[in-house]
């Protein structure tokens, strides 16, 4: 049981990175749709509950350390190399986000330029990245309890002073940046594109697991552990409207109105999600091209880091917006093929 709890926080971890814990996803995927988004939070939880058991339990089978032997086995050969460009392209896109969310998270509550947090952020994940695979997988589940008692107390919070009406917060949601047109699709483009950077690591990680059953299990409290944030995140900001529309960070943004130390714990705990996120994404990109026992591997892990630090000029979110939600609609593909896979197995 201890080794699934490990597991699901781990996929936690790899899903609640900087756009996740600052509010910034959860904005444009669920709350933009004013109450509508509790329906997409409930659709997501289901959603990432079974494909995060399936992928999980296909992780422990195949006993992978890439995504590639996955997509290979659950899509076939022809469509199995498109998805896997698609999942190594994407790792790569949004280990750019995290970097880009760093320096925005370090500007809005320290006042430190963007580009000193990026750096900071590139350099702890890059030494992360030389440890081995079981030590990374502890560190990226390790935040997750302190955000999950964070989340509830700001979402409590932010219930119990809401200044306007439900229906004057509904208003005021629906002038948001949205990702998707409607909230049923905001919800699935959300999990869709989850999945389609979550794959390659829960793969990983799955197959450390010691039978199908703990790699299963882990996924789906990890699932529903995902599902119980987004209803906090969005219940908050939604409760916060009149304070959060239009911030880069929402989150920060009801912390520190709490009060300024909660504002501080708040960026400390999105910090270590963005960081964890991002030792996640970038160490399944990495792996996919070089073994981690290669001794090219630590200079590609520095490389890696390099670029991504540059691309994370483009901004944080501007990359939520059109990355992400581009992302969505070809991991439709991915959970297809893993739908079709399970019910093959069965």
């Amino acid at each position: 049981m201890k080794k699934s709890f490990q597991i699901g926080g781990a996929f936690v971890g790899l899903v609640v990175g900087g756009g996740f814990a600052s509010g910034q996803e959860i904005m444009q995927f669920f709350t933009g749709f004013g109450t509508y988004g509790i329906a997409g939070a409930i659709v997501a939880m289901i959603g990432f509950s079974f494909l995060g058991m399936s992928i999980a339990q296909l992780g422990y089978e195949l006993q992978t350390s890439s995504h590639k032997e996955v997509v290979y086995h659950i899509a076939g050969r022809s469509f199995g190399a498109i998805l896997d460009i698609m999942i190594t392209f994407f790792l790569f896109a949004v280990t750019v986000a995290m970097f880009a969310g760093a320096g925005a998270t370090f500007y809005q509550i320290f006042g430190v330029a963007p580009v000193n947090g990026s750096l900071f952020m590139v350099v702890i994940t890059v030494l992360t990245l030389m440890l081995n695979v079981k030590n990374i997988i502890s560190i990226i589940g390790v935040a997750t309890p302190y955000l999950l008692s964070i989340m509830l107390i700001i979402a409590l919070y932010s219930i119990f002073t809401m200044d306007l009406t439900i229906a004057e917060q509904h208003i005021l949601a629906q002038h948001q940046r949205v990702a998707a047109p409607n909230w049923l699709t905001g919800a699935l483009l959300y999990v869709s594109y989850n999945i389609a950077t979550g794959v390659a690591m829960l793969t990983v990680i799955g197959s450390t697991a010691s039978s199908r059953r703990v790699a299963g299990l882990g996924g789906l409290i990890g699932g529903i552990t995902l599902g119980i944030l987004i209803l906090f995140i969005n219940v908050a900001m939604f409760a916060k409207m009149d304070i959060v529309a239009g911030k880069d960070m929402p989150i920060l943004e009801i912390a520190a109105n709490m009060h300024p130390i909660l504002g501080i714990i708040m960026a400390i705990a999105l910090l270590g999600m963005i960081y964890s996120t991002a030792v996640g994404l970038l160490y399944s990109f990495i792996v996919r091209f070089v073994p981690p026992k290669d001794s090219t591997y630590k200079p590609a892990v520095i490389m890696a880091g390099a670029i991504g630090f540059m691309a994370s000029f483009i901004g944080f979110t501007t990359l939520v917006g059109k990355v992400y939600s581009l992302m969505g609609y070809l991991g439709f593909f991915i959970i297809v093929a893993i739908i079709f896979s399970w019910k093959k197995k069965r």
